[in-house]
């Protein structure tokens, strides 16, 4: 009872102090802006998750009252107001003589972190334990945190699976989405949205747990990518709606922020001289790829090659859409097992219409590949991208197509490490030639879905292979990889490459397990 009494508590005094949680740039208003400008910290994530030593209304009364004299100087200031955020897996040593599965075993005791309590840092408070990537990402991720929980099912940790479902669902429940990281600067914008993919997850680990527990919480997420669906006009766009000439509905990524991230605040401002539009057009445009989870690649940009033209939310990601599909079809499963026939026929309906919507837009015939659509251009983007997979993943495409698709796999992506993600080489990270988990593993599961099996499992052991040659080399696991020149590790991206890592320890965790059985 006490644990309970503990739990109620935890959950009303967030809840009311939800609203209320200021992001960074918020608390220290001018102090924010010189110290990401500074350089003071190389990585701008770096004061963002910084712990202050004093209240913050404090920090801001002292630098007003000293930043106009001769003698202060910056750098000293925030070293007397402000600890550096620490890197939990840096700490971390690995024994590669134990092998893989063991370091992966170890690994997800080193990324776990107990219920948070907030102190004036950047940190939304979440309830339960959950699975951090790793390295700078200190915070639970929504997208990644599903690729995280194949492996976990594989380690038999269903008890953490369930753990970080109902922390998504807390955070829809409280903020009515779940942002892209559990961090206050993080509320304008979500990820990729794979919560209905968790709880199916969850359900299917745990015969205990029904899709229809989470009824709520996925119909409101749902709500949050459908806002505004009532009034939007036809070939007009809302939020992350988009309402094309005959009607149809689809979703984009959408940040309603229009001012540089506060994470990459350095870069932003910088990256926004290179683009000739308004800076607040710009930086809505950086801050929705970063909602999509692939930040950044050519995929966003309108000419393919230039970070100054980026479109983001221009487009119809088919990616996104197939994941909203899903969504539809587990709400309506939920309304199935509580016995509401009507409105689980009603979200069928809604799934079907989507479905042949992707396939009307989002299937190039030129290409004879799936691509994001221009709502605004009424042109298919000739960007040829790992995206394409997700019709398969989600067994939305044609045989007919996804033989198509399986074909352009095998002869442009798949390389000797693995898929890459685009076909262009541009420097960005989610560009060739690096790889990511995610994609890997939506691209397997797709192919197998059609019975192209020895192509998936081409994939999956060329993916095992790399994972493990860098892990013997190094020690470590990474965040992507470069998949055309094995013996190089992956590059490119705002910062430094990472190790830990939640996603990439998930799949490859699932891959050779699957391979055992």
């Amino acid at each position: 009872m006490k644990r309970y009494f503990i739990l109620f508590l935890f959950f009303l005094s967030v809840s009311a102090n939800a609203q209320l949680q200021k992001s960074p740039r918020q608390l220290y208003p001018g102090l924010f802006e010189q110290i990401q400008l500074s350089g003071i910290y190389p990585d701008s994530k770096t004061f963002v998750d910084a712990i202050p030593k004093k209240d913050p209304k404090l920090i801001m009364r002292e630098y007003l009252a000293f930043k106009g004299n001769s003698d202060f100087v910056l750098k000293n200031f925030v070293a007397q107001n402000f600890s550096a955020p620490i890197s939990h897996t840096a700490l971390y040593t690995s024994n590669i003589g134990a092998g893989i599965e063991k370091h992966l075993d170890t690994l997800w005791t080193v990324l776990k972190r107990n219920p948070d309590t907030v102190s004036g840092t950047s940190l939304l408070a979440l309830p339960k334990p959950y699975i951090v990537p790793g390295g700078r990402f200190r915070e639970i991720y929504y997208w990644d945190s599903y690729f995280t929980m194949l492996g976990l099912k594989e380690a038999g940790k269903i008890a953490t699976i369930k753990d970080m479902v109902d922390n998504f669902a807390y955070l829809i429940r409280t903020y009515g989405f779940i942002p892209n990281g559990n961090r206050t600067y993080y509320l304008t914008r979500s990820q990729p949205p794979f919560f209905s993919l968790m709880v199916s997850l969850l359900a299917e680990s745990d015969p205990s747990v029904k899709v229809k527990d989470y009824k709520d919480a996925l119909e409101k997420e749902y709500a949050f990518w459908m806002k505004g669906n009532e009034t939007i006009q036809n070939g007009k766009a809302i939020n992350h709606l988009v309402k094309l000439k005959d009607g149809t509905l689809l979703n984009r990524y959408f940040d309603s922020g229009n001012l540089p991230r506060e994470e990459s605040y350095a870069e932003d401002f910088k990256s926004s001289n290179l683009s000739k539009q308004p800076k607040a057009e710009f930086y809505s445009n950086v801050r929705s790829a970063a909602e999509s989870g692939w930040d950044f690649s050519t995929r966003w940009f309108a000419d393919g090659k230039d970070f100054g033209t980026i479109i983001t939310t221009d487009l119809i990601p088919v990616d996104l859409n197939c994941l909203m599909f899903n969504l539809e079809n587990v709400i309506a499963k939920a309304y199935g097992q509580e016995g509401n026939a009507a409105k689980s026929k009603s979200f069928k309906q809604k799934a079907l219409k989507r479905k042949a919507a992707i396939l009307r837009y989002c299937w190039s015939p030129s290409l004879k590949f799936f691509t994001d659509y221009n709502w605004k251009t009424q042109t298919l983007s000739k960007q040829q991208t790992l995206a394409a997979t997700s019709p398969l993943f989600f067994q939305i495409a044609t045989k007919d197509q996804a033989k198509l698709v399986s074909d352009k796999i095998e002869k442009d992506f798949l390389k000797n490490g693995g898929l890459i993600s685009t076909l262009t080489k541009s420097g960005q990270q989610w560009d060739s030639p690096n790889a990511w988990a995610p994609l890997q593993w939506i691209s397997i599961a797709g192919l197998n879905h059609y019975g192209f099996n020895k192509l998936a499992d081409t994939i999956s052991q060329r993916w095992i292979n790399l994972n493990t040659k860098v892990f013997k080399q190094t020690g470590k696991l990474m965040e992507k990889y470069d998949v055309t020149q094995t013996e190089s590790l992956g590059g490119g991206g705002e910062y430094p490459l990472q190790d830990g890592f939640g996603w990439t320890n998930g799949v490859l965790l699932k891959l050779i397990k699957s391979k055992s059985k």
